[in-house]
C-alpha cells in the first residue's frame, strides 16, 4: 500500500505551482504568464494564417505542426492547473477553466472532424489573463465589479426581455393582420422580425409598412424602441453602482482557482478553501 504523500501532491509543490500559475506577484508567476500570452497569441496567429489559401497552400504543414505543438503545451498547462488546485472539478466547470479546456479540445476533435480546429481561435479569450501579467489590478477589479453587477441583473434583466418578446410577437401579428403579404409582411415570423429591428432602431429597411395604420404603429414602435435601449441599461447602472461600493480582491483561490472575492472575505465563495 502506498504511503498518502505518495497518492497525492506534496502541499508544497502543490502551493509552489499554484503560485506560479494562477499569480502573478512574483517574478516566476509574471515570467509564466507572459510566456503563456505569447504563447496563445501565436497560437492564434497560426489558426488565423491556416485559414489563408495561399498560406495554407505554402506552409500548411509547418503551421499544422505549430498547432499540434502549441495544443500539446496547453494541454500540459491544464493539467498542472488542475493539479495546482485541491479541488480541480470546481476549476473545470469555472470560466477559465472552460476557456482553457476549449483552447485545446478542437485539436483533438479535429482528428475525428476535419475544420474543427479552426475553432482554437477561442484561445484569444485567455487573453483576458493580461490584466494580471501587466498587474492592472484595478482594471481587474473594474471586470469583476462589471461581472458582478451582471448576474445580480440578470433576473430583472429576464424578465423585461420576457415583456419586449411578447411585445414582438403581438407587434408582429398586428403587422401580418394590418399590412398583409403584398407589402411584404407575408408571415408572423416575418412580422415579428420587422418588429425587432424596429425596436432595436437598426432599421434594415427591407420591410417596410405601406398603409397609413401600418406606419402609424411603426411610428409608436421606434418611440417604445428609445425606452428598450435605455431599461436594461438603468438596470445595470443601478447594479454597477451597488457593486462598486465593495472592492474586489485579486487573489486566486487556491482550492478552484476562482478570482473575484470581496476585499475582506477569508474564503472563498465558491468552494469554501480559506484565502
Amino acid at each position: 500500500m502506498k504511503h498518502p504523500s505518495e497518492q497525492s501532491p506534496p502541499p508544497g509543490i502543490r502551493a509552489r505551482l499554484h503560485e506560479i500559475i494562477f499569480e502573478s506577484n512574483t517574478p516566476a508567476g509574471k515570467a509564466f504568464d507572459v510566456a503563456l500570452l505569447w504563447a496563445i497569441v501565436l497560437s492564434v496567429l497560426a489558426v488565423m494564417l491556416e485559414s489563408v489559401g495561399p498560406i495554407r497552400a505554402r506552409h500548411g504543414e509547418t503551421i499544422r505542426i505549430a498547432e499540434w505543438v502549441f495544443t500539446v503545451l496547453f494541454t500540459l498547462e491544464y493539467v498542472l492547473r488542475l493539479f495546482s488546485v485541491s479541488r480541480p472539478g470546481l476549476y473545470v466547470l469555472s470560466f477559465y477553466g472552460l476557456v482553457d479546456l476549449l483552447a485545446i479540445l478542437p485539436s483533438y476533435v479535429s482528428l475525428m472532424m476535419p475544420g474543427a480546429q479552426s475553432l482554437l481561435v477561442v484561445r484569444v479569450l485567455r487573453l483576458l489573463r493580461v490584466f494580471r501579467v501587466l498587474k492592472l489590478v484595478n482594471f481587474l477589479g473594474e471586470a469583476e465589479v462589471l461581472l458582478t453587477a451582471l448576474r445580480a441583473s440578470r433576473p430583472k434583466i429576464t424578465v423585461f426581455l420576457g415583456a419586449v418578446l411578447s411585445t414582438v410577437v403581438i407587434m408582429g401579428s398586428v403587422m401580418y393582420m394590418v399590412e398583409g403579404e403584398a407589402n411584404g409582411f407575408d408571415s408572423i415570423p416575418r412580422g415579428m422580425y420587422w418588429a425587432i429591428v424596429t425596436m432595436t432602431t437598426v432599421g434594415f429597411g427591407d420591410i417596410t409598412p405601406k398603409t397609413v395604420p401600418g406606419q402609424f404603429i411603426a411610428s409608436m414602435l421606434m418611440i417604445l424602441g428609445y425606452g428598450v435601449l435605455a431599461v436594461p441599461t438603468g438596470i445595470v447602472s443601478v447594479e454597477l453602482a451597488a457593486a462598486a461600493r465593495h472592492g474586489i480582491n485579486p487573489e486566486a483561490c487556491p482550492g478552484c482557482g476562482a478570482e473575484g472575492h470581496d476585499v475582506d472575505a477569508v474564503h472563498c465563495k465558491f468552494c469554501g478553501t480559506r484565502l
